[in-house]
């Protein structure tokens, strides 16, 4: 019998069905997910690892009134594109972008995240977006964080996506790195308004990173209700 389940793990493994580093994660194998990934060129930005939690939240959860799916991949260092905006009912790369994480979440990587107010961390998770208003740092979109104890004070912490110019790339030849934000996804100043205006009003955000306990603690990705 053991010899059986080896046989049967080594086939499963060999169709991609499923992975190393995914047997015995809470995720399950998302339909179609791996082809998409394919699809859409996303190796260069983002880890498959990343796309199939979003694609699994992206599946799950209502209240979605566009077919848009951002990822921002703070496995990622910041000196790399490591957010994109993706169509997907055309299966489309619409925007890749490097993006800033929060100041206490790490230097050029994003290594904690937190959920707290004061804690200036990057949450994970996922987020529904909202409306947009013109604040101190301009142009700015409101998140919703739909995971209690995870990102559900993003709201009350001011966690929005807004332009600053601590995130231009041009930053990084001077630090090694992009500057931080108080815990937002800070996107480079050209690019700020068009991917807002792409994603806002109702499309769905994921933020991942390096943490083994989010997907065990997330309501969307251990099967509980959103």
């Amino acid at each position: 019998m053991p010899k059986l389940i080896a046989s049967i793990l080594l086939f499963l493994l060999s169709t991609g069905r499923i992975s190393p580093e995914r047997s015995g994660k809470v995720v399950p194998s998302v339909p179609g997910c791996r082809e998409w990934y394919a699809e859409m060129n996303l190796e260069r930005w983002v880890d498959y690892a990343a796309f199939e939690q979003a694609c699994e939240g992206y599946r799950k959860i209502p209240g979605k009134r566009k077919e848009i799916l951002t990822l921002i991949d703070y496995t990622k260092p910041s000196t790399e594109e490591r957010l994109v905006v993706l169509d997907m009912k055309r299966k489309k790369l619409l925007f890749s972008s490097c993006v800033s994480h929060g100041r206490n979440s790490g230097g050029n990587y994003a290594v904690s995240f937190s959920n707290e107010n004061g804690s200036h961390k990057s949450s994970l998770g996922f987020f529904l977006t909202e409306n947009t208003y013109r604040g101190k740092n301009g142009y700015s979109l409101v998140l919703e964080g739909l995971e209690k104890g995870i990102n559900d004070r993003a709201r009350e912490r001011a966690i929005v996506i807004h332009g600053a110019p601590y995130s231009d790339p041009a930053v990084i030849a001077g630090g090694g790195r992009l500057g931080r934000s108080l815990g937002c996804p800070a996107l480079p100043p050209k690019l700020a308004a068009p991917i807002i205006d792409a994603i806002r009003g109702g499309s769905l955000l994921y933020i991942y990173g390096n943490d083994r306990d989010y997907p065990h603690r997330s309501p969307v990705l251990s099967g509980n209700a959103v």
